[in-house]
């Protein structure tokens, strides 16, 4: 009916402009008024009386005939049986689908099957996935693991990686190294091949068993809540402490660089004592990779249940090449004045850098132990050693490590300056009496 409408309003347009004598004459259609005829003002003597105004408007004037109202009024009326037929056609349909509601539901079922399972085939085949075995024992083997994603989009050639982590001596791995190198992806790379072996795909790696996994938390990335007035660091806390609320001896953890939205020693300090909690015996079993930069936490590597590794780098030419491996052991140092260099920032600043560096290495970079109290020097009290005085004093369990200088580290560094060969035994006396009033103070 809409293109016998056409059709016809063409025909009716052009016997009009012929018996009147108007050429441009047009007959037009608008939501609120319908169909109309619109002449010009110049062309208003030669309407005939059987026109019917419509509207008036500045330039011209809209009329309707009895034929063209007759025509619409059909018209409409077509549009409304075509309306309901159509309604009453999709009913049936509906009622056709209701009835036979389980035999469709069956097929959509075995077609959705068949597509995952022709997707999953598909892409293992073309990109040389594995079967992984999936078993009780509580342990995560993957050997050659790589990225699914990373290893298509990449420009660089994909370095596979292994990871092995148990319910016994293997529990916490604890991965170090400088940016760029490969740790986040590790992460990211492992949750992936676990969620991949769980929903009944083959994985990308020479070969995998994976035990099974109730659970994967992650704490990755940097993000904040503008909205919910929350910080960055205060997002990380809140993930943070959802894992550790939540995991199960059958849970699987990603972590990194916890800590890295506060102070040096305030994230340090964060990122040892959530290591510790997760050797708790309530974790036991819980399978953790923790990336940090701060070199300082791998000293619990010495602990069972945990393990260091690095993302490795190698030195050439004043340059730092991203080896991409995870090997044994932890990382010498993070490299980040370098990877600040490679990123292009101006040479006064990384030379600036680097003198900084230097100066801080020189005057604080041995006292870090001892602030820890690590037990890795000789002579000095441990963490464990140090808990109970710490719990004894409440108001030392509310002191805080700042990023200024110990009392202990001004000492060291008044000490470092001292010349004994060119000071009298009475300057000597003094000096002691100044250094002691200021550690009292």
């Amino acid at each position: 009916m809409g293109e016998e409408m056409r059709q016809w309003l063409v025909e009716y347009q052009g016997k009009l402009q012929n018996e009147l004598g108007i050429s441009s004459l047009k007959v037009k259609y608008n939501r609120i008024i319908g169909y109309y005829i619109e002449i010009t003002k110049p062309n208003l003597h030669l309407v005939p009386e059987w026109f019917i105004r419509k509207q008036t408007l500045v330039s011209s004037e809209r009329f309707t005939t009895e034929e063209l109202e007759q025509r619409q009024t059909l018209l409409l009326e077509s549009h409304e049986k075509a309306n309901e037929k159509e309604y009453e056609i999709f009913m049936d349909l509906c009622r056709k689908v209701l009835e036979d509601r389980d035999s469709i539901y069956m097929v959509a079922i075995f077609v959705a099957t068949v597509d995952v399972a022709h997707s999953f085939a598909k892409v293992a085949l073309e990109n040389r996935y594995t079967r992984p075995e999936l078993c009780e024992e509580n342990i995560i083997e993957i050997k050659g693991g790589r990225h699914p994603v990373l290893e298509k989009i990449g420009v660089e050639s994909f370095i596979a990686n292994d990871l092995y982590l148990n319910d016994t001596d293997r529990r916490i791995m604890i991965l170090t190294g400088p940016n760029m190198s490969g740790k986040s992806t590790f992460l990211r790379q492992s949750a992936l091949i676990i969620i991949m072996a769980h929903m009944g795909s083959y994985v990308p790696a020479e070969c995998a068993k994976i035990g099974i996994t109730d659970r994967i938390f992650s704490r990755i990335g940097m993000s904040d809540r503008l909205v919910k007035g929350q910080s960055t660091f205060l997002v990380e806390m809140i993930e943070t402490s959802r894992i550790l609320h939540y995991a199960t001896p059958r849970s699987f953890v990603i972590m990194d660089e916890i800590g890295r939205g506060t102070s040096t020693y305030d994230g340090l300090s964060i990122a040892w004592s959530v290591i510790e909690y997760l050797l708790e015996d309530r974790f036991r079993g819980t399978k953790v990779l923790f990336a940090t930069h701060y070199h300082e936490v791998t000293a619990l590597g010495e602990r069972y249940g945990i393990v260091n590794y690095n993302a490795s780098v190698r030195e050439w030419n004043n340059q730092i090449i991203f080896l991409r491996k995870i090997e044994p052991g932890r990382a010498s140092r993070s490299y980040g004045i370098e990877v600040a260099k490679m990123a292009g920032l101006p040479y006064e600043i990384i030379s600036r850098a680097r003198y900084i560096l230097h100066q801080l290495e020189k005057n604080y970079g041995d006292t870090m132990p001892l602030i820890l109290g690590d037990g890795r020097k000789s002579g000095r009290r441990s963490i464990e050693s140090s808990e109970n005085e710490w719990s004894d004093n409440s108001e030392k369990e509310k002191a805080q490590l700042e990023l200024f200088p110990s009392p202990f580290e001004i000492l060291i560094n008044e000490l470092k300056d001292i010349d004994i060969n060119m000071i009298t035994p009475i300057q000597a006396l003094n000096i002691l009496e100044k250094l002691k009033k200021s550690l009292e103070s």
